[in-house]
Parts: C-alpha cells; structure tokens; sequence
C-alpha cells in the first residue's frame, strides 16, 4: 500500500511540475491536487508535434537518465533504434536505454505486481487501463503533451485512453495511443479470390477446394467475442465498481443464431476450419523447400502483417472480416477493436525523461517508422491520411474493419468465459442441430457476471 501511495504522490509532483511550465497561472496548483491532465493547463494548440511542443526545460534537473521500455518482440528490433535516435537528440540528458520484451498482453499484468521493477515508459492494450488507474501505478500524461495528442490524434483513440481520475472525477489522458488494435481477414491470393474473401462461406470453400486449412483462434475471448457482437451483444463498460462487466440490451434470439450460424459452418467444414493459436497463421502462409504452406486464410492483426507479407508476397490479401449468412441475411462480421498505447511508470526514477520519451515514441516519425517496417496502423490524423496508409492493403482492412467493432475498453472479465464459448462452437461432439445454444449463451454470460 506504500508502494501505491508513493506513486501516486509522485505521478502528482509530475503533473504539477509540467503544468507550471506550460500552463495558466493556476493550472499547476490544480494538477498538483491530481487535477485533468486535458484541461488543467492552457496550451498554444497552434504549435503541434514533437519538436514543436517538447522545451529542454521539460526534463527538469534531470541528467544522464537511465531508463527501461518495453515492447513486443517484432518492435524490438525498430523500438532499439528508435531510442538510440531519442539518446542521439538528448545525449545530456539521456544516458542509456535498456529495451526488455514484454508483450502488450502482459505489461498489465507486469506492473500492477510489481511498478518499481517495471519500466519507464510501456506499451500495453487498452483494456488494461481500468486496472492500471485505479491500482494508481500508472502516470497521468503531462498536460503539454496531453493537449497536443488531443488536438492531433483520432479522436477515438484519445477516448480508449482517457479515464475517470479517481481522485478528481474528471476525464483525464493517462497513455498516448501508439497504434490501432485489431484483427482482419489475411488470406494468400491464389487461393482464396478477392470475391471469395466477401463471404465467410465463400473463403471456406475457396480453403476446402484447394486443400488448405483456414485458422482464427475460436478459442480465445478476444477473437471468439466475434460470435456474439455479429449477433449484436456489446460491452457497454463496466459497473461503478470497475470490475463488473455491463452489456447493452441484446436480442437473445439473434445472438443465438449467430453463433448456431458460425457453429455450422465450422461443422460443415471439419477439416478445413481449425481453430489454432494465431501465431500458425504466419507459419501456415509459408513454404519451404521442404514443406508446402498449409493455410489458405485466417483472421490475424497488424503485428504479425509483416512475416505475413514476407510468406506471400505477391499473392498477400487483406481485407475487413467477412459477412456470415444468418438465417438467409448476410451480416458483416463484428469484431474487437481498441489500441496499443504507451504509458509512463508512475514509479519511474526519472518521470520528465521518462515523459518525453514516450511523447518521442508516439511521435509522427516514430508511428511512420512502425507503419512502413512493421505495417502497424498509426494513430495521428497527419500519418492516417498519407499515401503510404491509404496505399496498404492490411492498414486499409484494420481501418475499415474498426467500424464494424465493439470498443476494447473498460472490459470486464470475459476472455475465459467467451474463449470457453468458442471452444464449445467449434468442439466435435456439438452438434449444432441439436445444441442447446441459448444454455450455452446464459451460462457464458453469468460466467462473466459471477467472477
């Protein structure tokens, strides 16, 4: 309990620290009672990106700063570089940088057991948030820099990363939106055609008929949460007590049939449809002098976009996720969509560095460097309208995917009881002539509600 306290107060002495300086007379007294970190200061929104915004005062009295980042491993290669240009452009104030893995999935999990062991500035996936808050290891953005993403970033991803302060009950920036978080139909071009890709029915017989598997991970509750939002549940945040799980006033019956259509159709594809981990995806799409490819599609997301490109070449496809036929209508697939973003450890031992830093990382150089090495999709207004967005087959069925989705923020627990769905639809013995979907739905749902 210290330990949060601790941060807590020094995530405060930060936020006031960056307000006095770039802000109204009064607005660092009110950061430093844990004020907005949106609304607490006055900033010239005129001046917008990095080297516009950062002054070498933002660092304070902070010199050769020794800092930790983590990132996922397809970034780690990209994410070394790009600090070693951030120590280039600071080289008094920087010292060294070490960048550690960890994926966004569990940087979370990492810091709420142990902030002071973590790193100083982290990725991690926006549903995460709701926790990190509320534990208070997590470092509210300094207001400069907050002022500057809200005018210049997608006004969506600035909500997946603003939250309630606890203590002032005010909307307040605590990460910096670093890339689009979503998934997509990938699919190898002399297999599946781009008309067979518009169907789910179309790109499983496109598979059948060439011998090749198609693989989504129907198992795990973030890809298995398509079966349900397709037939129109969605998670309308969380409770008062930021633990339950609130959903919208769904059609039982629509639900149903949507995972009674998803359901057959695995069964009638036995064979072809195989629900494995996605990182067989990649695996799948590519040949060797050895071993033929063995997949013909799958639904995968922006981080694997690059080994996907490098398997097919030429015969690599992308697009929004399929329609599925539900009692003789087609419906568009509905999926998870949120963001990867970057925080700053309130524990940090150098908290202005640290700040800057993960400004520096969400920059529009940095978010350009990831959009062409690596294919992620970027979250300034300025990147997502250049050639090189507009031009990319994945970027493009991530973008257009986002608006057939369900919001991934303030999620409760539902990942084991959706995964466990999932399985339920695709196991061997589930018949789904005869299954008893509607139980199947009541009891995934009293699951999530019950935890």
């Amino acid at each position: 309990m210290k330990k949060i306290v601790a941060i807590v107060l020094a995530a405060m002495m930060l936020v006031a620290a960056f307000a006095s300086c770039g802000g109204s007379g009064d607005s660092g007294s009110k950061a430093a009672q844990g004020g907005d970190s949106n609304s607490t200061v006055s900033t010239d929104t005129s001046k917008t990106g990095f080297d516009n915004v950062v002054a070498d005062s933002d660092f304070g009295d902070e010199k050769a700063a020794k800092l930790k980042v983590w990132g996922p491993d397809n970034y780690t290669k990209l994410l070394k570089k790009q600090c070693e240009d951030f120590k280039k452009k600071y080289p008094d104030r920087v010292s060294k940088i070490d960048v550690v893995v960890q994926t966004e999935a569990e940087a979370g999990t990492q810091m709420l057991s142990d902030a002071e062991a973590g790193a100083d500035v982290f990725g991690f996936a926006n549903d995460q948030l709701n926790n990190l808050v509320n534990a208070g290891v997590i470092a509210q953005i300094a207001p400069k820099y907050a002022a500057d993403v809200k005018a210049t970033f997608l006004s969506n991803a600035v909500d997946a990363c603003t939250m309630q302060n606890p203590k002032t009950k005010k909307d307040t920036l605590y990460a910096i939106p670093e890339t689009g978080n979503g998934y997509f139909l990938v699919y190898d071009k002399s297999v599946v055609s781009d008309k067979d890709a518009a169907t789910f029915e179309g790109i499983l017989a496109a598979c059948k008929k060439a011998g090749k598997q198609f693989i989504m991970d129907a198992g795990n509750g973030y890809y298995s949460c398509m079966f349900l939002f397709t037939g129109g549940l969605r998670l309308e945040g969380l409770e008062e007590d930021q633990v339950t799980q609130k959903f919208n006033k769904y059609d039982k019956k629509a639900v149903v049939a949507s995972m009674k259509a998803f359901s057959t159709l695995m069964h009638k594809y036995t064979g072809t449809f195989k629900s494995l981990a996605v990182a067989n995806i990649p695996s799948g799409f590519t040949s060797t002098s050895s071993r033929k490819s063995t997949c013909g599609a799958g639904i995968d997301g922006n981080w694997d976009t690059a080994s996907i490109k490098q398997a097919l070449g030429k015969n690599f496809g992308a697009a929004k996720l399929p329609t599925i036929n539900i009692g003789g209508k087609d419906q568009q697939i509905y999926s998870m969509y949120g963001y990867k973003s970057l925080a700053v450890n309130g524990a940090s031992k150098f908290p202005r560095t640290a700040q800057v830093l993960a400004y520096y990382l969400a920059s529009e150089k940095c978010q350009n460097e990831r959009c062409t090495e690596l294919g992620w999709s970027p979250t300034l207004e300025a990147s997502i309208n250049t050639d090189a967005v507009k031009n990319d087959v994945a970027i493009s069925a991530l973008l257009e995917q986002s608006k057939y989705s369900v919001a991934q923020v303030n999620i409760g627990k539902i990942w084991d009881p959706f995964g466990n769905l999932g399985n339920k639809l695709c196991a061997d013995n589930t018949n789904p002539e005869t299954y008893n979907f509607t139980e199947l739905l009541d009891k995934t749902i009293e699951n999530v509600l019950d935890q």
